[in-house]
């Protein structure tokens, strides 16, 4: 069974250090805030699932440090943020793996939707010091793909409809979560 946190910032600076010994999934949702997070994985073939959603209005820096200190442990770190106006948003994300750690698995993916010109940056690092690890890190900067938007309104949806519609899918990813849990995020992604 995993362990399942649900973790909400509204408009304000936080920072957070979780020490994971069980298989774990975090859901980290933020509107228009900054984080800084520690994550240290401390048993021997623990699994970390680490979701990040963000709506940005303003300059805000995301940091998120994934630190293997066992063997065989499994990180999966998700983060997609909406920079909505002309700021900056910067994510820096660090997987890290020891040297006495191996069959370790750290994965990735980073990505910004600017709906207007923002200034958008990530910085993904892996920091590997043992051969035995599978490691994947990927960014995305930009806007929806036309394609997208254009299928949505080949339907007979508004470009507007179809914005929120493809913010709701990039910003809620997993059908596992509890939406009750989250319903102030929903109702933000309806004001976008």
């Amino acid at each position: 069974m995993n362990k399942i946190l649900y973790v909400l910032d509204n408009n304000q600076s936080s920072e957070y250090q979780y020490n994971i010994v069980e298989d774990t999934i975090i859901f980290h949702f933020s509107i228009n805030s900054s984080s800084k997070v520690k994550i240290n994985l401390l048993t021997e073939g623990v699994q970390l699932y680490y979701y990040y959603s963000n709506i940005n209005y303003s300059n805000h820096e995301f940091s998120i440090d994934i630190r293997h200190m066992k063997s065989n442990t499994h990180s999966e770190v998700i983060n997609h943020g909406v920079n909505v106006f002309n700021k900056k948003l910067k994510y820096s994300v660090n997987g890290i793996v020891e040297k006495d750690c191996s069959g370790c698995i750290c994965n990735q993916e980073n990505e910004i939707i600017n709906m207007d010109d923002g200034k958008s940056e990530i910085c993904p690092n892996l920091i590997i010091d043992n051969y035995d690890v599978v490691a994947n890190h990927g960014a995305y900067i930009g806007k929806f793909p036309f394609d997208k938007i254009f299928y949505l309104m080949s339907r007979g949806i508004t470009r507007d409809e179809a914005n929120r519609l493809l913010l709701h899918g990039f910003l809620i990813e997993s059908d596992s979560i509890d939406v009750n849990r989250i319903s102030q995020f929903l109702d933000e992604i309806q004001k976008i």
